[in-house]
């Protein structure tokens, strides 16, 4: 008899017994899988112009601490190791030795907010004034402008060139 472990390991719990149908009992249902496609299409791309958001009074404290880290510990090259330390040392800080890194980061994010601000007035006057962008690109628009300044600049030519021929005619 097998044991519980491998391949054909069954887990005993109630969503993995219940019946298909009728016709088969014992076997298992295949747990239905979320459709992943359907998120990816639906999130919005980033906008690499958008501030990035302040980091917490930890990640100001971690900026600090992993300089410092490093010089005392110049083997260790892994990010968690860097990490980790970090950590336990703001867990054991009190609130008096923390609060320069939080002003530092409430600072930061004075200073985000009014990125923020700026930021999504110009969103909001760009929306008002171009709400209604066709679906083509703007270098298939820049290439109509330039040929169309191209055609311009021929004709420009052919009407200095019959004026050239004029003169000659005199």
């Amino acid at each position: 008899m097998k044991s519980g472990k491998g391949k054909g390991a069954v887990k005993n719990s109630k969503e993995s017994l219940k019946p298909v149908d009728d016709r088969r009992v014992g076997k298992r249902k295949a747990a239905a899988k979320p459709d992943k496609s359907n998120k990816r299409q639906a999130k919005a791309k980033k906008d690499p112009n958008k501030p990035k958001r302040p980091p917490s009074a930890f990640f100001v404290f971690l900026e600090e601490f992993r300089a410092t880290f490093k010089k005392e510990n110049p083997n260790v090259k892994a990010v968690s190791a860097v990490g980790k330390a970090g950590g336990q040392k703001w867990k054991s800080m009190s609130e008096a030795e923390k609060a320069p890194y939080e002003a530092k980061a409430a600072k930061r994010k004075t200073e985000y907010e009014k990125l923020m601000n700026a930021y999504n007035k110009k969103q909001a006057s760009t929306a008002e004034d171009g709400g209604d962008e066709s679906d083509r690109s703007k270098s298939e628009i820049n290439d109509e402008d330039e040929e169309e300044a191209h055609q311009e600049e021929e004709e420009d030519d052919d009407d200095e060139e019959d004026d050239d021929d004029e003169e000659d005619d005199d």
